[in-house]
């Protein structure tokens, strides 16, 4: 039986952080050898937004360095930078010639993000096309995303509903997957809010995956809890920091809710929970922070990585996009 292919897609902006961690690497690491798994640094993406230059690089590589050393096993899966394929810039042509300005326009995302600015880029309109290209190039049958991607999963659908409608049968429909999981990591500093890269900068929001442990420690010490001192899930809201912490400490050590209760059954409040959820979390964090900090320090090493990567995706997106340009009416090369 063939596997299923899977696409998946991370932009290289600021801080990767222990929710992108929880909510998305952690269940690629562990599921990559179930399915054929294309894992994309999207940096054409960042793009639609100013950024600087060198600290785009840097980021982008240090992204993919941290993917590595998460675990993502280049003999299991495929992974590459965006740019590095340049069928997904062509493609997104393409696409763009066969969807409705109007489909763009009732993004949620571009109309959160435009509304907030004075002026907006094309790129920015057009991002959601972009992203279909990078799913439809490579046949994907699942697409794993947070609930605000969902959306532009969904897009990408009808694009290739559309395209199959107007040239002929040629792109398999995508499914978004949103898993349970760990898919909504709360901010330590404010439990009512997801973890999130643009804040994980400020101190006690987040834990980012290079932070050392005493710096972890801190950040767990300051999480908001409430005034209690049981420790069980709870649907209050007012239990929100716990169950924040609960949670992590779940996804990470796999195991059922249950199990976690009685973890803490005998724990003397809350800080009892904290100094078990740092630690725990460290101890999760500490080989990845080693095997890339020996990365980085190799980069002709991460170049090899990559570049085999990009030769597997344009093995897979060329001849995919060879058959769009067929199907539209191009000439193609001899």
């Amino acid at each position: 039986m063939t596997k299923k292919r899977v696409f998946s897609g991370i932009q290289p902006s600021g801080n990767m952080h222990l929710g992108n961690y929880l909510g998305a690497v952690k269940r690629w690491v562990e599921r990559q050898a179930e399915k054929e798994n294309f894992f994309c640094v999207v940096d054409l993406h960042t793009l639609t937004v100013p950024q600087d230059p060198e600290a785009l690089r840097q980021e982008t590589r240090s992204l993919t360095a941290l993917l590595f050393a998460a675990g993502l096993d280049p003999d299991k899966s495929i992974l590459f930078i965006q740019s590095h394929v340049s069928a997904h810039a062509e493609c997104c042509w393409l696409l763009n010639c066969v969807t409705p300005l109007g489909w763009l326009e009732r993004m949620t995302q571009y109309k959160d993000k435009a509304g907030k600015q004075e002026s907006v880029s094309t790129g920015l309109l057009d991002y959601p096309v972009l992203m279909a290209s990078d799913i439809l190039l490579y046949d994907a049958h699942e697409v794993p995303v947070g609930e605000d991607q969902k959306q532009h999963v969904e897009l990408a659908r009808d694009i290739a509903q559309r395209f199959n409608h107007l040239f002929g049968e040629t792109f398999v429909i995508p499914e978004p997957v949103i898993s349970e999981a760990g898919a909504r990591v709360m901010a330590l500093n404010d439990p009512a809010v997801k973890m999130s890269k643009s804040e994980a900068h400020v101190r006690g929001h987040a834990v980012r995956m290079l932070d050392e442990p005493a710096e972890i420690e801190r950040a767990f010490k300051r999480a908001v809890t409430d005034s209690g001192k049981e420790v069980r899930f709870s649907d209050d809201p007012a239990k929100a920091g716990v169950n924040n912490l609960l949670e992590i400490y779940r996804v990470i050590t796999g195991k059922g809710k249950e199990e976690v209760e009685a973890d803490f059954a005998h724990a003397r409040g809350y800080g009892d929970l904290k100094k078990r959820v740092a630690e725990v979390v460290i101890e999760e964090l500490r080989p990845i922070r080693e095997r890339y900090n020996v990365l980085m320090q190799d980069p002709a090493a991460l170049d090899r990585l990559l570049a085999r990567g990009a030769e597997q995706a344009r093995a897979v997106a060329e001849p995919k996009l060879r058959e769009i340009q067929g199907r539209v009416g191009l000439v193609l090369p001899g």
